[in-house]
């Protein structure tokens, strides 16, 4: 992962957004030489959006099934069958 510092992403930072979409490897940049943000392709952070959400929604069901919050298909189809039709 590239790292620059606050400073040059002000003074180059038509530039290293090129290379970032080149590359479309994440910048890290810096400030007073501590970690401040990542600088990402938005496609790239509309993907790990999107993902996170699967991924949020994945375990939600898990915490479902280990609570136990769960309907057998019968049921589930019942309470599903105003959006079936």
């Amino acid at each position: 992962m590239k790292t620059e510092l606050v400073t040059t992403l002000k003074r180059q930072a038509t530039k290293i957004l090129a290379d970032l979409h080149i590359t479309k490897e994440p910048v890290l940049i810096t400030e007073h030489g501590q970690p401040s943000a990542y600088l990402v392709d938005y496609h790239d952070y509309e993907l790990m959006q999107n993902r996170m959400c699967i991924l949020e929604g994945i375990a939600r069901g898990e915490r479902a099934v280990f609570e136990g919050r769960v309907v057998d298909e019968a049921e589930a189809e019942e309470k599903m069958s105003k959006w079936l039709k």
